[in-house]
């Protein structure tokens, strides 16, 4: 039998007391590896009072002193990046040079949050009436809850605990039960860095423990990544219940090619952006619309570049493709290219042909459907695969209305090497991250990710100041200090002076 995953409570691995186990196996193999516990309602409230004992000592730590504890982390994170990125490939299955890129953008946020000593300043007005300041200050809100996908098991967990825990809170992380491990070793570091115990707590599980982790009296924030259906019930919930809350959603990003675009650059873009970590990512690209004759040799180009992508194991050198997360995903991603072939697309490169998936593991190759339609499911639906859908539209406002239609609003991309038309595009497009000739434009952390519409429910989107403002409380001082004496009387008016 596998080996049961223990949690993180209080400053130390502890085993789960859980009746029910996932089993996981590695994506690329097939390989059954370990079995991860689905805790329940007594072993997450443990965890939240767990958080909530630590949070009076850590809040009252010195804001200074919390971010040396960050910038020793961050050191750590750097000496083990290499074998956090092994990890992720390994539970994951995304190519180590993809696995290493997260590991990297993950500890750039770390690095935001050390600059919590300027990023949490208030603000003071003296003497807005005789005698009377006026100052504004932040705090933090207390124990906070992050809920995390399988599709980048060490950065989005560092969008947030690094800075809720900089700005003073304490923190409760429910990865994804399909790729626990790295927000185990995540922790260990953390601890290893000098974080007090009871600060930063993993709970494993499913659906009962995001209920019971939203629906506990003593969590104050929740962080979520995931589906649209879910982020939506989530931010339901939470809101219900008074929660701050942000949830990242869905998404279907589109990216525009214009006639006159560096092809080469283009065609390197769209393989990064469509095919790497096998489509699975929020800022995925899914569908190229293409603007009038560019459409023809576009998809040639396409075709050709996806057909000579190295699929394989992850560590395998050269691999620039790895599996899906799991058998049913992939029956699910096969399933929707059996869809699109059925609803009148033009199959231009199957991937279900690929000779990887023959073997073990969880394989599709690179897809590409030509001549899609907007009403087709291919379309409308996060197939969150290596599927790439091909629109033709006549002229650049075509192309935005098309983008604009669109339920989802994350991010989105012009390859163009007219300066009008991408100023155009970046105006008028009702989305949150937009690139131009950038083909998954993921900010760095000190601007948050902001994605509109239907992919983000919530006022405050992650890292960047709103993850600060989201992490703490404004609270507002007005004082006045008398000289001595019997003082000014009463005063029954609401004023100052």
């Amino acid at each position: 039998m596998t080996e049961a995953l223990p949690l993180f409570l209080n400053g130390k691995p502890e085993p789960s007391a859980a009746s029910d186990f996932l089993e996981l196996r590695a994506p690329a193999t097939g390989e059954a590896y370990a079995r991860v516990p689905l805790c329940e309602a007594d072993e997450v409230d443990r965890a939240v009072q767990v958080a909530q004992a630590a949070f009076p000592a850590w809040r009252d730590t010195p804001v200074t002193e919390r971010a040396r504890v960050l910038f020793r982390y961050r050191q750590m994170l750097e000496a083990e990046a290499d074998s956090l990125a092994r990890l992720i490939v390994h539970d994951h299955g995304k190519v180590l040079s993809d696995a290493r890129g997260e590991v990297q953008r993950g500890i750039e946020v770390v690095e935001f949050a050390c600059g919590m000593p300027t990023l949490m300043q208030g603000q003071t007005v003296e003497d807005v009436a005789r005698g009377i300041d006026c100052k504004s200050i932040r705090q933090p809100l207390g124990v906070c809850v992050g809920i995390t996908p399988f599709n980048f098991p060490a950065m989005v967990p560092m969008w947030m605990y690094p800075v809720a825990i900089a700005a003073g809170n304490t923190f409760v992380l429910k990865p994804s039960e399909r790729v626990p491990q790295t927000a185990l070793r995540l922790a260990e570091l953390f601890k290893e860095a000098g974080l007090p115990d009871g600060v930063f707590n993993i709970l494993h599980g499913d659906r009962r423990t995001v209920d019971a982790l939203i629906e506990h009296p003593q969590t104050r924030a929740v962080s979520f990544v995931g589906s649209e259906p879910v982020a939506r019930a989530v931010y339901r919930k939470a809101g219900e219940l008074g929660k701050r809350v942000q949830a990242l959603s869905g998404a279907k990003n589109h990216l525009v090619v214009m006639p006159d675009c560096d092809m080469d650059k283009t065609i390197d873009g769209i393989m990064g952006a469509g095919y790497g970590s096998a489509g699975e990512r929020c800022m995925a690209v899914s569908v190229i619309v293409a603007v009038g004759d560019v459409a023809e040799p576009l998809v040639q180009r396409i075709k050709s570049a996806a057909d000579a992508l190295k699929v394989g194991e992850g560590t395998q050198p050269g691999s620039e493709m790895g599996p899906l997360i799991t058998t049913a995903h992939k029956q699910r991603v096969t399933g929707y290219i059996d869809k699109g072939q059925a609803q009148g697309a033009s199959l231009v490169l199957d991937g279900r042909a690929h000779p990887a998936t023959s073997g073990p593991g969880n394989f599709v190759g690179p897809t590409l459907f030509d001549h899609v339609k907007p009403e087709m499911s291919i379309y409308t639906d996060e197939i969150f695969g290596p599927v790439l859908s091909v629109v033709r539209v006549e002229s650049l406002q075509e192309a935005i209305a098309l983008v604009n239609r669109n339920a989802y609003g994350n991010g989105t991309a012009i390859f163009t090497n007219d300066g009008a038309a991408a100023r155009t595009f970046q105006n008028e497009v009702t989305v949150g991250m937009v690139g131009v000739n950038v083909s998954v434009p993921v900010p760095l952390a000190f601007f948050p990710f902001a994605g509109w519409k239907g992919s983000f429910f919530g006022d405050l989107h992650v890292h960047g100041r709103d993850g600060v403002a989201f992490y703490t409380e404004t609270k507002v001082v007005t004082s006045r200090w008398f000289d001595g004496g019997a003082g000014s009387g009463r005063n029954m008016t609401i004023r100052l002076g």
